[in-house]
């Protein structure tokens, strides 16, 4: 044990070390079986991706442009496109936005859902424009009249309705009942509006019931799906910047995912969308429920470490962000866990005095100087197969 915790040990002596005690270890390849099993739900197409039943979880993002500016939003709908976004929505704020839907979609390449607020009528010209799918608010869309009014053109059209409850604009009514924002406030508001729904006929719906509070939003969900069967769209909403954002997000879906619960889901970041996609494929990695392109691993460092470890993962953890291939790659700072690490993964390196271990599929390939690493490990990377 001290051999092994001693950084200063010339790399070839423990190497060596290392090589002689794997080759008499039992060979195995890391596989990971995901141990969760979903609630069955109803399945629902949206464009050409279907949601819910047996198929993947999708990941969805919003536009931050002025949808009404066709140029700028498609632009940034085909930088998600490429990252990897399977659902898109735009905000239609007034009828010149509802009117660039027809236009937008003829540009892209992933089905496309309006956003409505307060005024139907936007829903109705946004289902004429070919929107994929509505979402409505049901704090703030208006009377069953108006509601029925939107279901009878997207039923005629053939599209799904998302009703998003959001603990922001609850009913009054709903508020005044239980005289505060809670997971049953938030149901209480869903399921009038599916009852509504289902009133005239209309079974196509995805459900989300959005909260700020990572709990509430728990709550919330878990007890919708009790109830029904319908798929849900998971997010926490408003959850902030990049970091706290991420923080919250990966709590409140990882927490139902891995329980069963969710069948699209989007991380609502306050920032560039890109990172919401990244983060939605992250966060369903990290559980085995979807491929997450490169899963890189890398150690938080400590005393022993001897070459600049934070700048070589930063270097390549730029210049992978793009790259969709399924793989592990693992960079490591020093002999306590490095060589194990790196051995699991793909593609990794164990770090010494200023160099470090190239391991590929299990094996030893070469000494690398410090300065090589980044480099070595993208032309590999790149390489792959």
């Amino acid at each position: 044990m001290q051999i092994i915790q001693n950084s200063k040990i010339p790399i070839n002596i423990w190497m060596t070390l290392f090589t002689n005690f794997m080759e008499a270890a039992t060979s195995k390849s890391l596989s990971i079986e995901t141990p969760f099993k979903r609630l069955k739900t109803r399945t629902v197409f949206v464009g050409n991706v279907q949601i819910g039943g047996e198929s993947p979880i999708s990941i969805q993002s919003m536009t931050k442009t002025p949808t009404a500016n066709v140029a700028a939003t498609v632009e940034q709908i085909h930088q998600l496109e490429d990252a990897g976004c399977e659902i898109i929505r735009v905000a239609v704020p007034d009828n010149d936005a509802a009117e660039a839907i027809a236009a937008i979609k003829q540009q892209i390449h992933i089905p496309l859902v309006a956003d409505i607020h307060f005024d139907y009528r936007l829903a109705i010209k946004a289902i004429e424009n070919g929107a994929d799918k509505i979402r409505i608010n049901p704090g703030n869309i208006g009377s069953r009249d108006r509601i029925q009014q939107v279901l009878s053109r997207a039923k005629a059209s053939g599209i799904p309705i998302r009703i998003g409850v959001n603990s922001g604009s609850l009913e009054k009514d709903i508020l005044n009942k239980y005289g505060r924002i809670c997971a049953e406030a938030l149901v209480e508001s869903a399921l009038r509006h599916v009852a509504i729904c289902e009133e005239f006929g209309f079974e196509s719906i995805v459900l989300a019931l959005k909260a700020s509070d990572v709990r509430l939003m728990i709550d919330s969900y878990r007890l919708i799906s009790q109830k029904v069967d319908y798929p849900l769209h998971l997010g926490v909403t408003e959850a902030g910047t990049y970091h706290r954002g991420i923080i919250k997000s990966s709590i409140g879906i990882g927490t139902l995912l891995a329980e069963g619960i969710g069948d699209t889901i989007r991380v609502s970041l306050t920032g560039d969308p890109l990172s919401e996609v990244a983060a939605g494929y992250q966060i369903l990695g990290s559980l085995a429920l979807r491929e997450a392109g490169i899963n890189l691993i890398s150690c938080p460092t400590c005393g022993r470490l001897q070459v600049d470890l934070v700048s070589i993962v930063k270097k390549v953890e730029t210049q992978i962000s793009n790259i969709r291939k399924n793989m592990t790659v693992a960079i490591m700072g020093c002999t306590v866990n490095g060589p194990g690490e790196a051995r699991e993964a793909d593609l990794g390196v164990a770090c010494g005095k200023g160099s470090a271990i190239l391991f590929k599929k299990g094996k030893i390939v070469r000494k690398i100087q410090e300065a090589e690493i980044p480099d070595v490990l993208l032309e590999e990377i790149r390489d792959w197969k």
